[in-house]
């Protein structure tokens, strides 16, 4: 048997030891140890070693710790249910004000984090409860919520943005200015669909009882400046500082933990029980995303030496495809691959792959990172394998797992729009960094 045909079944037993139930990480790590032994001997001890030291010495890694710290000290220090619970004081009177409260939540808070889990299991716990109260649809809340809470993924600082630049060889600032705009479409979709559904049948989302208004203008001035304003501020400075290239997203990342510290402390949230617990968190999703980032780059490493790489891309290649068709196929497979794969292992595999492709189309490299990172978020929303609904389901058991994925459909196929948009209009993705930096 060939190098070539043995990476191959290399990927059949990764794909196969997914499905079957095991870790990711270990599955990558001792396939990678086995195959390479039979494919180039204890070589691939040397290469295990290389590409371990290769990315754990890249310093833009350092800002993924950090931007994690900051997302935690958030929820320890309940600024998003701050944030949330102002948003429902001030937008009471509107038909489908806790679909536009989650929204807004979700968004400014992606800002502030890049992990899908926290951010949904969070909104889950704080709007789920309200929604249930105020005879709100279970299917649109449902889908709400784990739509708003994936938009962590894309809209900067995303830990996803931070390990991908690298890879595909831009810069992480550049992306997280192309990121941004299409982020804020995504939202944008989101919020018009569910207030439009709500206007139309005002059963899916009624206003809040009377009792729950703001009894002044002077209470809606006071939740917006104590409630959302200091966020914004502590946002603006990290993610301000990255875009205008005031700071590096270490630095950044480094200066938003620090502002989120402050705000735990001026909101008298401050603990050491609650900043273990963020360092705890912290630790635990940053060991996770990174360990997988190790072993998907071993495995890649492996999967490249054994030369099967090489041959999918000249395969590729060979279809005889025009740009645009070989594109739609590539984003076909990336969609295909994040329902039973994490975003590192697709990152770090298969990227890799698909960039001497995408190279040899002339295709603008961070139009396309932008178009993997949408089109990696659709594939969080996409029955039956949506982690977001497993997310959800956990701290919102009243509803079913059934209701959870209908309303995930509907925004799926909104994310399937922002796709289209960032496919057929590159200047979506392209114009604030071209703004930005030339």
């Amino acid at each position: 048997m060939s190098n070539e045909i043995l990476g191959l079944v290399l990927l059949g037993g990764l794909l196969t030891g997914i499905f079957l139930g095991f870790p990711i990480a270990f599955t990558l790590i001792v396939l990678s140890i086995v195959f390479g032994l039979i494919g180039f001997g204890d070589t691939v001890f040397y290469l295990m070693v290389f590409q371990t030291i290769g990315l754990m010495k890249e310093e833009t890694l350092a800002a993924v710790p950090l931007f994690i710290f900051m997302g935690h000290v958030m929820e320890q220090a309940g600024l998003m249910e701050r944030l949330f619970r102002s948003f429902r004081l001030i937008l009471a009177p509107l038909k489908g004000s806790l679909y536009l409260g989650v929204l807004l939540t979700a968004t400014i808070f992606a800002t502030a984090t890049g992990i899908i889990g926290a951010s949904v299991t969070v909104m889950g716990m704080m709007a789920a409860p309200a929604m249930m109260r105020a005879g709100y649809d279970p299917k649109l809340s449902a889908g709400t919520i784990a739509a708003g809470g994936t938009l962590g993924i894309l809209i900067p600082p995303s830990v996803m943005l931070v390990v991908m630049g690298p890879i595909v060889g831009v810069s992480i600032i550049k992306l997280f200015a192309a990121a941004f705009l299409p982020g804020l479409i995504l939202a944008a979709l989101y919020i018009s669909y569910t207030l439009v559904r709500s206007h139309l049948n005002p059963a899916l989302g009624p206003p809040l009882p009377r009792d729950e208004w703001a009894t002044s203008y002077g209470q809606v001035l006071w939740e917006f400046l104590t409630g959302i304003v200091p966020l914004a501020v502590v946002i603006f400075a990290a993610l301000g500082s990255i875009l205008f290239g005031l700071a590096t997203p270490t630095e950044a990342a480094a200066m938003g933990a620090a502002g989120a510290v402050v705000l735990m402390i001026a909101y008298g949230r401050f603990s050491l029980d609650k900043i273990r617990d963020a360092c705890m968190n912290t630790l635990e999703t940053s060991s996770l995303v990174l360990f997988l980032a190790v072993a998907s780059n071993i495995y890649g490493a492996v999967f490249t030496r054994l030369g099967t790489s090489s041959m999918l891309a000249n395969w590729l290649i060979g279809l005889d495809l025009a740009p645009t068709a070989l594109l739609v196929v590539l984003m076909m497979i990336i969609f295909v691959l994040g329902w039973p794969l994490e975003w590192p292992a697709i990152i770090f595999i298969f990227l890799p792959i698909f960039l001497p492709v995408v190279e040899s189309m002339q295709v603008n490299l961070l139009w396309f990172s932008t178009l993997v990172a949408v089109n990696l978020q659709t594939a969080f929303l996409s029955p039956p394998v949506a982690m977001a609904a497993y997310y959800l389901k956990a701290v919102a058991p009243k509803w079913e797992l059934a209701w959870i994925y209908r309303g995930m459909v509907d925004f799926m196929l909104l994310q399937l729009v922002g796709l289209l948009i960032v496919f057929f209009f590159p200047q979506v993705a392209l114009w604030l960094p071209e703004l930005l930096f030339g």
